[in-house]
């Protein structure tokens, strides 16, 4: 896929997808505790290169500001979620209400990343700014 192929919405499908990579990446570095356990190892080395991958091509026309931050945020929020099932760790309603405070930041930064809209440029130049050369 070529640069100038890449749209803004390929670039945010790789986002989430990096996002998704990253919670997987966290949660196995969870369960390698402190990379002693093989398997979980090998899963969070796997998730890593993933994540950094889809990020990196997500970056190539997403702001880094602002691309860093969803994809920490994805992560962040994905982790809390799935670590009280994964882990049986545990999720209070004051640690949700903050995560849906993050949820709303990273829509709030999406729907910032839309282009203004410009208007439309024409070709052809209108009859009384023509100049006549004798």
């Amino acid at each position: 896929m070529s640069d100038t192929g890449r749209t803004s919405a390929n670039s945010w499908i790789m986002l989430l997808l990096a996002g998704g990579f990253e919670i997987g990446y966290a949660l196995a570095v969870g369960g390698s505790h402190g990379f002693t356990r093989l398997t979980w190892s090998l899963v969070a080395v796997v998730f890593f290169l993933l994540t950094l991958w889809a990020l990196s091509a997500a970056l190539r026309t997403i702001e880094v500001s602002i691309g860093y931050a969803v994809w920490a945020g994805i992560g962040a929020v994905g982790a809390a979620l799935l670590g009280p099932v994964v882990f049986d760790e545990s999720l209070n309603a004051v640690q949700a209400g903050w995560l849906a405070v993050i949820i709303a930041g990273v829509i709030w930064l999406k729907l910032a990343d839309r282009p203004a809209k410009t208007p439309e440029v024409t070709a052809a130049t209108p009859r009384e700014n023509q100049t006549v050369d004798a």
